[in-house]
């Protein structure tokens, strides 16, 4: 932690510039920091349910079945891509991200209280269950607000740094979350009650969202929170406007580079909520493990997975000093990503196992009372597709979790760039609602495509999608710049590439005028 003290230090100890003084760099970053904080816990929010929704959903109503869990699951992703748009507008509207952000936290905490209590409803359980993790989602889409406020909090020169460090803290909530739902295990499925709540280990995940749901809450108050809104401000220094509204006016949005990037965001973390999707079934058929064994695995290489990308997170900045960040993002990112999908295509020898399920396909457990192993004989494409060979599987995996944090954090840092200072809450509403599109599609994909027809049809269309996103990134690189690098281009100053400055030098040698220099030198000292 000595590293991060003499950063803070650094920061509070930088003197005044043009743009602010100390104190208000000191009050920007500490308002930063509250919006990694909510990212967090937006995130820990939708994973710390994940492990316990099941057998939760089991205990209040037998007769739920996993078709419905599956539901209560997609609610949450459903709620945020619904809402993510709007709450966005509400921002730019009010002008103001604090009210936003202070009612649907407010909303993201009543919602998990009343997830904790579904015990003392009498009746519809899980129906309430499903309505809780709608308004848990429905609280979420302050994720367009707190990254549009990111963006107008940020230098162009932090930008990256700052998006960076947003996708580390999501990555960490959706893995501290299954960590907090094992960690209150103990308590068991009876618990205890305090004040006639009930308090086990599939209710405190809820309790844990309330606490710090309230702490979260608190700290956008007026006395902590103050924004600082420096993009503007920088953008009118550079472009010598006088007010937002004319700076705003001068540096339009490029529509055709924003929804491409809208949609290789989508297509991107498709292919990433797909893989952690499709892992544990995916290990089951192709490897022949049983459920525990899939668990214990996937879980062990999630988490390897994790420490992975959030090492390739802090590496972004670092990274991005030393190349174009539009090439780590086509190359380090979609290009690896598409290099692990190939890797996924099946070349085995044989055909898996095969798991015989019976003349009526609902035979799971063998005469001895064990589960049936293998690839279920319903999947018909089981008996004549190559088997998928473990190292290939983790070669695939180990790609995909280096270059979804590298291509997924460039693309939000150069959206939220091309925008220019302008209010950015519809259009990171857009493009969060993209990512919640992706996780909600991807259990539909599991079910119509790896089903019905298998590996070689799954891994080749999501392939696909990647390489086309790739294309269009590279038709369109060149719009892929920042208003007021392309400005600088224009001027012959040369493109600003993340904060440095790249001159081209012209082909052909063109001599300077000397008369007329001579002569308009001339002209000056004759005035004076």
């Amino acid at each position: 932690m000595d590293w991060y003290r003499k950063l803070r230090r650094r920061r509070r100890a930088a003197p005044d510039d043009d743009l602010e003084t100390a104190t208000e760099r000191w009050e920007r970053w500490k308002s930063i920091n509250v919006i990694y904080f909510t990212m967090f816990l937006m995130s820990l929010g939708f994973s710390i349910i994940l492990t316990g929704v099941w057998p939760y959903l089991d205990q209040l109503d037998p007769t739920a079945g996993k078709e419905f869990m599956g539901y209560v699951v997609a609610a949450n992703p459903l709620g945020q891509m619904l809402f993510s748009p709007l709450v966005g507008w509400w921002g730019n509207k009010r002008g103001s991200v604090r009210l936003p952000l202070l009612i649907t936290l407010a909303v993201f905490t009543l919602a998990s209280a009343a997830y904790s209590a579904l015990e003392i409803i009498p009746v519809y359980k899980k129906i309430a269950m499903l309505i809780a993790r709608f308004f848990v989602g429905v609280s979420s889409a302050n994720i367009a607000v707190a990254r549009s406020y990111l963006s107008a909090a940020t230098k162009l020169s932090e930008r990256t740094h700052a998006v960076s460090m947003v996708s580390l803290a999501q990555v960490l909530g959706f893995v501290v979350g299954p960590g907090l739902q094992a960690a209150v295990t103990p308590l068991g499925d009876k618990g205890f009650y305090l004040l006639g709540l009930p308090f086990n280990m599939y209710t405190m995940a809820g309790w844990i969202n309330v606490l710090m749901g309230v702490f979260n809450f608190v700290l956008f108050l007026p006395w902590n929170f103050k924004e600082h809104r420096i993009a503007t401000r920088e953008a009118m220094q550079t472009q010598g406007k006088t007010s937002e509204e004319e700076t705003w006016k001068a540096m339009k949005p490029d529509y055709i580079a924003s929804w491409t990037l809208i949609c290789a965001f989508f297509v991107l973390v498709f292919n990433f909520v797909l893989l952690e999707t499709l892992g544990t079934s995916l290990t089951m058929d192709q490897f022949a493990w049983s459920k525990t064994d899939a668990l214990y695995y996937m879980g062990l290489l999630m988490s390897v997975g994790a420490v992975v990308a959030c090492i390739t997170f802090v590496l972004i900045g670092p990274l991005c000093k030393r190349f174009s960040e539009r090439k780590i993002m086509l190359w380090g990112g979609f290009f690896l990503m598409i290099v692990g999908r190939i890797l996924c295509i099946p070349w085995g020898p044989n055909p898996p196992v095969i798991a015989e399920y019976g003349p009526f396909g609902n035979e799971t457990k063998d005469a001895n009372g064990t589960d049936i192993l293998g690839c279920p004989s319903t999947q018909e494409w089981c008996r004549y597709t190559p088997q998928m060979t473990v190292t290939q599987f983790l070669l695939g995996y180990g790609l995909t979790t280096i270059g979804y944090p590298l291509g997924v954090t460039l693309i939000q840092t150069i959206f939220s760039k091309i925008l220019g200072p302008r209010p950015q809450g519809v259009w990171m509403g857009l493009m969060t609602g993209a990512g919640c599109a992706s996780r909600v599609m991807g259990p539909v994909f599991v079910g119509l495509i790896y089903t019905r027809y298998g590996t070689y049809q799954t891994f080749g269309v999501t392939g696909m999608t990647l390489v086309v996103a790739m294309i269009s990134i590279q038709i369109v690189n060149k719009r892929l710049i920042p208003p007021d690098a392309a400005d600088a281009t224009l001027r012959g100053v040369g493109e600003i590439v993340d904060g440095k400055k790249e001159f081209e030098l012209p082909l052909v040698y063109q001599p300077l005028n000397t008369d007329r220099k001579e002569g308009e030198a001339q002209g000056l000292n004759g005035t004076s």
